[in-house]
């Protein structure tokens, strides 16, 4: 496949006036090109640009990209010892809490999953009692999400058709940096929520500590299939132009961006090896996280940790028209 790229505006309009905040690469499958984050001097947004066009980003999302690998649902008859471990880790997480995908209170409904990778999310929720649907761009993943039974749209937010219904909670776990389009998606997803619904959208946070120790070498950063780098601030600005209000920022207890970035660092300067093993933290660890949650824990108190979850609700009698 030949890669396309284009230039872009700030999507919220304002006049040109960015400067230059890096220059990086893809670290995640070491694929070819070098590509630039861009920051508006007006309202702060960042974003990737140039940057691959929609019809050819397809070559930055291998069908072994992590997170199509680690949604799929692991159906298994339960056992002494697999009962055992669930009772642990349910004792476990009733004092330990990630903040990784912290919901609003709420009675099961209808809920849209942006993003929905191979549908783990979708399964859970549906034992909850929702009733749920899924947009996912890949189309082998979306492929897994269905056969397990629900609705999903193969392909872009841009491309989805309008639902039979609107929603109680919309949610798009590390998504909206993905989208070519954020205004014209966020708008969408806006018309077709309920007037008292939840918007909750986790995403890199470019405003934290890693950022600014890593630079092009930050985990999270992950050019050039992540098109927009936001702040708790350029968030609440991209929302609010969108119809939705910016009600809390849950920042994540989770290390993990920053452990795979001293990877990245270490395998530069030629300790390949043992930076590798670092790099693999965030998507294969399993008790990384529990020994780093009490430094995590106080990092997120001052809003230092690379990712968080945002919570918004709609903007009531908005004038907002949906892109499409």
């Amino acid at each position: 496949m030949t890669v396309k790229l284009e230039n872009i505006d700030c999507p919220l309009g304002c006049a040109k006036n960015d400067e230059i905040v890096l220059t990086g690469r893809d670290r995640l499958h070491d694929l070819p090109g070098e590509f630039t984050v861009v920051k508006c001097r007006s309202c702060g947004l960042m974003r990737t640009s140039p940057r691959p066009t929609p019809g050819t980003m397809g070559f930055y999302y291998p069908d072994n990209y992590g997170p199509y690998l680690g949604t799929q649902v692991k159906r298994r008859e339960p056992t002494h010892l697999s009962t055992f471990k669930d009772q642990v880790k349910s004792l476990i997480h009733h004092f330990i809490d990630f903040n990784t995908m912290v919901l609003p209170p709420l009675e099961p409904g209808r809920m849209l999953e942006l993003g929905c990778a191979s549908g783990v999310f979708l399964y859970r929720m549906a034992n909850l009692g929702w009733d749920v649907q899924g947009i996912e761009f890949s189309g082998t993943a979306a492929k897994m999400a269905a056969d397990l039974g629900y609705s999903v749209h193969a392909g872009p937010l841009e491309t989805a058709p309008k639902p039979d219904g609107v929603f109680d909670l919309i949610v798009g776990w590390m998504v909206l940096e993905h989208l070519h389009d954020p205004v014209g998606g966020l708008k969408k997803l806006r018309e077709w929520a309920k007037p008292d619904a939840w918007l909750v959208l986790s995403v890199p946070n470019a405003a934290s500590l890693e950022f600014r120790l890593f630079k092009q070498r930050w985990y999270a950063l992950q050019l050039p299939t992540h098109l927009y780098h936001f702040t708790p601030q350029s968030m609440g600005q991209l929302l609010e132009s969108c119809g939705w209000k910016l009600e809390k920022v849950h920042h994540q207890r989770i290390l993990s961006n920053l452990i795979a970035s001293m990877g990245y660092v270490l395998r530069d300067k030629g300790f390949g090896k043992f930076g590798q093993m670092l790099i693999d933290v965030p998507e294969g660890s399993a008790w990384w996280p529990y020994l780093l949650y009490p430094l995590a824990w106080i990092f997120s108190l001052f809003g230092q940790t690379g990712r968080m979850t945002v919570w918004a609700r709609p903007v009531n009698n908005s004038t907002i028209e949906a892109s499409s």
